[in-house]
């Protein structure tokens, strides 16, 4: 190699050393991007979960609230958005990533969400696969808990303001709540489908492997009249049509980890032969790690 050629490939690498190791954005309202989905309903990307933010004429509704220290930026970049006050939070799930701003809401705010996820967020377990994860709430006791709780389907307001929340069985955790936005036809699914992407089957908090894709399945179903979904972590919106390939690529990851237990293979020998199918275009490669401690879990729920 030539010198020149050296010292560019030395130059990339230490390009993508730095790219690596930059510190992840601090909380602040100025790391919050704003997308603009309909006129009365954005979603604020960055800090962690993607959060709703919905307008109404009694006031704002927040899905989601990111991770710990991002409450506060979250209700400051929602005044440059509405001169309304946040009167309620909705939780999608448990996880802290998407339920820690909680702890910084008004203590007039509604925070709602199924019962399984306020079950959860009490208890604080860690998340599978993920190893020890961040509890706020044990360093803010009595604060960002649930207050309000639902089993199957709850509606909230009515006309352009009616939200609709929906349970449709154990997915990423025991808790996913889809809330949709009827006079808008949007709806929020959260980590049930976080992007395209190996999902997290959180069996500490209720979830399941084996049965994941048959609740998103029916999530879809079950709520026609929608054209957009705000997912957890996506950077731009998906569709009904992509939480059913979704779908079909969660089953098929299972679907072949169970092959593999009837062959007799161990579960890590089984994660270690997955790759995702080149048909899913877009789709991130398996973390190896989360793939082990996925396949342990549908190795755990097939009998």
């Amino acid at each position: 190699m030539t010198v020149l050629g050296t010292l560019v490939l030395l130059g990339s690498l230490s390009i993508s050393i730095k790219a690596v190791q930059q510190p992840a954005p601090q909380p602040s309202a100025d790391n919050l991007t704003v997308e603009k989905v309909k006129d009365n309903l954005f979603v604020l990307r960055g800090g962690g979960g993607n959060t709703a933010v919905f307008v109404t004429s009694a006031g704002v509704t927040l899905v989601d609230t990111k991770n710990p220290g991002w409450g506060q930026p979250l209700l400051d970049k929602v005044k440059t958005l509405t001169d309304k006050p946040v009167t309620r939070v909705i939780n999608t799930h448990t996880h802290y990533d998407h339920t820690s701003g909680n702890v910084a809401m008004p203590a007039t705010v509604e925070i709602v969400a199924h019962a399984t996820t306020s079950k959860n967020l009490a208890a604080g377990n860690p998340v599978a696969g993920l190893g020890a994860t961040p509890n706020v709430f044990k360093d803010n006791p009595g604060k960002g808990l649930i207050s309000r709780t639902f089993t199957d389907k709850l509606t909230i307001g009515s006309g352009a303001d009616q939200i609709n929340l929906y349970y449709f069985g154990p997915a990423h955790t025991g808790g996913d709540a889809f809330v949709e936005f009827p006079a808008l036809r949007v709806m929020h699914v959260g980590d049930t489908f976080p992007n395209k992407g190996m999902p997290i089957m959180d069996k500490n908090n209720g979830g399941s492997g084996v049965e994941y894709a048959n609740t998103i399945t029916k999530a879809v179903a079950g709520v026609p009249n929608v054209d957009l979904l705000i997912n957890g972590h996506t950077p731009a919106q998906t569709t009904p049509a992509d939480m059913k390939e979704f779908a079909d690529f969660v089953r098929e990851f299972v679907t072949t980890i169970q092959a593999s237990k009837k062959a007799g293979k161990t579960s890590d020998e089984a994660a270690a032969a997955w790759a995702t199918p080149a048909k899913y275009k877009g789709y991130a490669p398996a973390n190896p790690d989360r793939a082990k401690a996925y396949a342990a879990i549908i190795y755990a729920e097939t009998k």
